[in-house]
């Protein structure tokens, strides 16, 4: 009886480490489709885009700019170019991302005020995005491999069923401690997302506010970012979306930070 019963916990006990590392591997796989889907859609794409950062006094800041996409391979290289329109302190400026996952991305920045390009370190990454609440590296995101994930539960979020997903990084990093992820089941985009930083306190918050089918790829085309702490908001809306637009690798490069692509900013 003895070793029947030892024989029988060492099989339970198996049984449950072998779940348990498939939950790991499913939260890994979840996550990886949650960026594929935010980040990846089509091959390329272009898009007009508006922000709104509101302080926690009400005063609204507007900018405009136009936002070009392309994949190298998907969940892969991308390279992400940005050229600003308004309002005039940042008029004309543009932000190139050229994505690696197996190495740091490289960023450039190009300031038409001192006629300066100037490279932006990883260090940087976290920093505002054009005096938002977005950083860097929200733009153009960060890889699910860097972090280890967890799937907490399955919930519902305004009447979506959704993944709830915990990640951490695997190495020290400024961006956040912990990261809470409401996945949606059914296009794997992520609807909220919550920020927490070394001492567990919640820091941001992004939410898709606004999801659109544009050429058959469903795209969160309003989103926005909190800063819990600050008490300010940031909102970003997209439209005249294009996916698949042919666009060629020459346009992200160092060249057209100074002289923009007429063919599609005009």
């Amino acid at each position: 009886m003895k070793k029947f019963t030892s024989t029988l916990i060492a099989l339970l006990l198996a049984s449950l480490t072998l779940a348990g590392s498939l939950y790991a591997e499913d939260a890994s796989e979840i996550m990886k489709k949650s960026h594929l889907a935010y980040y990846y859609s089509a091959d390329d794409g272009v898009a007009e885009v508006s922000m709104s950062i509101v302080d926690k006094k009400g005063k609204e800041r507007i900018r405009e700019f136009t936002m070009l996409r392309m994949d190298e391979t998907d969940g892969g290289a991308q390279k992400y170019y940005t050229y600003f329109r308004k309002p005039s302190d940042v008029s004309r400026l543009t932000f190139m991302v050229h994505k690696n996952p197996d190495a740091s991305d490289a960023r450039w920045i190009y300031v038409p005020a001192v006629d300066l390009v100037k490279p932006i370190s990883a260090d940087d990454k976290n920093s505002s995005f054009v005096g938002s609440d977005f950083s860097y590296e929200d733009v153009s995101g960060r890889h699910w491999s860097e972090d280890t994930h967890t799937l907490v539960k399955d919930s519902t979020l305004d009447g979506a069923a959704v993944f709830v997903i915990e990640s951490i990084p695997l190495e020290e990093y400024s961006g956040f401690a912990r990261k809470v992820t409401f996945v949606d089941k059914a296009s794997y985009l992520p609807l909220r997302e919550e920020y927490y930083d070394n001492k567990d306190k919640l820091r941001r918050i992004f939410l898709a506010e606004k999801l659109e089918e544009v050429d058959g790829f469903l795209t969160v085309t309003q989103r926005s970012m909190q800063d819990v702490k600050k008490d300010r908001k940031t909102t970003i809306v997209f439209s005249s979306i294009a996916y698949n637009q042919g666009l060629g690798d020459d346009l992200f490069s160092e060249r057209y930070l100074k002289n923009p692509p007429r063919e599609f900013i005009k």
